[in-house]
């Protein structure tokens, strides 16, 4: 259950006071504030918008693919095998698929994509022209037409973004129990759904700097629910958040303790990550890596360390600030510029 309580008053107190808790069952820890902002934080007062491109220069964050396939593309690894058994030809075509909760469970299902079989093989497969017939008639019985058009091509995506190169995966929905959001790396021959967030062609540093603790406390104030479980999106998000301002040296720092994290995770193989991020269950050395990539992102941004996820989020706010004061004087001087030359 939750509970929202909004205050009105004809003045405005000079002292507030915010109440913190560690958890759901614990007491409060009160502190007197000399404002609060609309995220119930120490801050400036300013609403985060939907953006359509990141306030610092990262790579763009967009969905992984769309089928609308009727779900004729998509099998369980028994139903693959099964498949298989029945039409060997289609091995090579199978791609391993994660959605959020195929991505945070290690549980991949398989997707059959034959959107680069030469014609000449794909005649002799007529288990998979089968599939492509099935997608064809889902396609066209849409009310919408935009699906209808795509039974023009059965074999591609509605919406299609494959990587050329390695890309970080974010789950668009996860459990508000974790400290850290399971985001994580993927090879282009692995194909995701668009209920994940993907960012193409990233390195290590752009991982760990989402994976760290800034990003996260950025996260739990500004993202949306689902329930309360976190639901995450590239245009709240991922591009409003104030990046540090970081030299070559630091941003090697912060990737050399990113794949810390991930060498942390590669110590159990058998452990989803659901199992790994569980508040009970972290290993220690997993622990351990995330405080010293956490330590090395927070030192990106300020020398000073943070003192709780409050601080943290109250100088984002600051920084994000800045920016968009910073956007819209550069947009003004554009501006400002172009009447000019088209005066002259």
């Amino acid at each position: 259950m939750n509970c929202v309580v909004v205050g009105f008053g004809l003045e405005e107190k000079k002292e507030k006071t915010l109440y913190f808790y560690e958890d759901v069952k614990a007491e409060p820890r009160a502190a007197s504030v000399k404002k609060i902002n609309a995220y119930l934080i120490d801050a400036s007062n300013v609403v985060i918008e939907s953006r359509t491109q990141p306030l610092c220069s990262v790579p763009p964050m967009s969905l992984g693919n769309q089928p609308i396939d009727g779900g004729n593309y998509l099998f369980s690894r028994e139903e693959m095998e099964e498949f298989i058994k029945n039409e060997p030809g289609a091995k090579k075509w199978f791609r391993q698929w994660y959605g959020s909760q195929e991505f945070i469970n290690r549980k991949p299902r398989y997707f059959l994509f034959l959107k680069n079989c030469p014609p000449h093989e794909l005649k002799n497969l007529p288990k998979c022209l089968e599939r492509i017939q099935a997608v064809v008639n889902f396609r066209n019985a849409s009310k919408r037409p935009v699906t209808r058009e795509l039974a023009a091509t059965p074999r591609e995506f509605a919406f299609e973004n494959i990587s050329n190169g390695e890309y970080i995966v974010v789950p668009e929905v996860s459990s508000e129990r974790r400290r850290y959001i399971p985001i994580g790396f993927f090879s282009p021959d692995v194909l995701c759904s668009n209920l994940v967030k993907i960012v193409p062609n990233a390195t290590l540093y752009h991982f760990g700097v989402l994976t760290g603790g800034m990003h996260m406390a950025w996260t739990r104030c500004v993202c949306g629910r689902l329930e309360m479980r976190y639901r995450y999106s590239s245009s709240v998000v991922y591009n409003n958040f104030p990046w540090p301002v970081a030299d070559a040296e630091t941003q090697a720092k912060i990737a050399d303790a990113a794949q810390g994290v991930l060498d942390a995770r590669a110590l159990f193989p058998n452990s989803s990550l659901a199992d790994l991020y569980d508040p009970l269950a972290t290993p220690p050395a997993l622990v351990k890596a995330h405080e010293k990539l956490d330590r090395l992102v927070e030192r990106a941004y300020r020398s000073k360390k943070f003192d709780s996820d409050a601080e943290r989020v109250a100088f984002l706010f600051e920084r994000y600030r800045e920016l968009v004061d910073a956007e819209a004087a550069a947009s003004e001087d554009e501006k400002r510029k172009k009447r000019e030359r088209l005066r002259s």
